[in-house]
């Protein structure tokens, strides 16, 4: 691992997140929970299979990722964000809202993965203020079902379907994604093909980028 050699704390945090993946393989571990070498690999598409091991030795190495031997029925090795590890969590909530206006531009071949779709859409919406009842977004795209869920405790996604969402927004995940970055109005967002049911005003409320 190598270092820049400097008295900073943004070179000191480069030192050890700043080589290439090592940021990408830490998105996997916090929205992914604990996994195994082939949801790493499956989750990094492109990545080669020996520059993966490096940089989870790496990342050991640095205190950010835990290793656990699995008893069965997993019988396989999991890997862990550390508490450390999870404390880079701001870092990368930063990184996608500053990316999101990128989306626009990206190629069509560009690789996505469904369970990306819903962390990317949540860091725009904040939790309810106390004493609020919570509040349900349902996203449906062509790669998958997945869930917001706002409450009091903060933002929190996952993969699936609500039983009763208060919002529903259907479409392609780049629309979806620039309608919550307040890139795009609803009716621009119409206009490329999203379907939105409910009260768009329950967006608005908690809704951290300008409308």
């Amino acid at each position: 691992m190598r270092s820049y050699g400097q008295l900073c704390s943004v070179a000191k945090a480069l030192d050890v997140l700043g080589d290439r993946w090592t940021l990408l393989i830490l998105r996997e571990l916090l929205i992914q929970g604990p996994c195994r070498y082939t949801d790493l690999a499956n989750g990094l598409p492109g990545i080669a299979s020996n520059l993966l091991s490096e940089r989870l030795r790496n990342l050991e190495t640095s205190g950010l990722v835990w290793r656990e031997a699995a008893p069965p029925p997993v019988a396989t090795t999991l890997f862990h964000l550390t508490e450390r590890g999870r404390a880079a969590e701001p870092v990368l909530v930063a990184l996608a809202r500053w990316g999101t206006p990128l989306i626009a531009d990206a190629a069509p071949d560009d690789a996505i993965r469904a369970h990306w779709v819903p962390f990317s859409a949540s860091v725009f919406l904040r939790g309810r203020d106390p004493g609020g009842v919570p509040v349900t977004v349902q996203l449906h795209t062509p790669l998958g079902s997945s869930v917001i869920e706002i409450t009091t405790d903060g933002v929190t996604s996952r993969a699936g379907a609500a039983d009763e969402p208060d919002i529903t927004l259907e479409g392609m995940p780049q629309v979806i994604l620039r309608l919550l970055a307040g890139e795009l109005t609803v009716a621009e967002a119409e206009e490329q093909g999203l379907v939105l049911r409910g009260d768009p005003a329950l967006l608005d409320a908690f809704h951290l980028a300008p409308a």
